[in-house]
């Protein structure tokens, strides 16, 4: 009954909680763009939240050159080194993993601009165990029920 086909999904994408205070773009999760996966029956593995593990949740808006310290990169490295582990397991029994959705403009999770420092340690571990992994960003721009997505998530996921 497995269909075996997954997506990486940034921590805030499914909690919104998790995100800075003031700065969330929705009440929970990003429910339109979560809704679309859940009916195309793809399976959705969220990704740690390396801000809310390093600083908390009460933590301040920071750049990516504030978070680039030995610490928190070395807990970025370890955590990816974790999901990258998931990752093989899942690539070696024969699961399709379509991609990662990122947070575009984040100083962790972006993808596609400067790369965040999670995302960089993340694809610096899929490198290396050569598996390629198309990426997305929620546009920073994105807030629930007022910014759609739908259009980018298909044509990512050629749905």
């Amino acid at each position: 009954m497995r269909k075996k086909e997954l997506i990486l999904v940034s921590h805030c994408v499914l909690n919104q909680n998790s995100v800075i205070r003031d700065w969330e773009r929705a009440p929970g999760a990003f429910n339109h763009l979560v809704i679309q996966l859940l009916k195309k029956d793809i399976g959705i593995i969220q990704l740690p939240c390396p801000e809310l593990k390093h600083l908390g949740l009460g933590r301040p808006p920071q750049t990516k050159n504030t978070y680039n310290t030995r610490a928190y990169r070395k807990l970025c490295s370890d955590l990816a080194k974790e999901l990258v582990e998931d990752i093989v397991a899942y690539v070696e029994s024969g699961y399709k993993i379509l991609g990662l959705i990122g947070i575009g403009a984040s100083p962790t999770c972006d993808t596609l601009g400067e790369k965040g420092i999670f995302m960089e340690e993340v694809f610096k571990e899929l490198d290396y165990k050569q598996i390629y992994i198309p990426s997305l960003d929620v546009p920073e721009a994105y807030e629930e029920g007022k910014t759609d997505m739908q259009e980018a998530l298909e044509k990512f996921l050629d749905l």
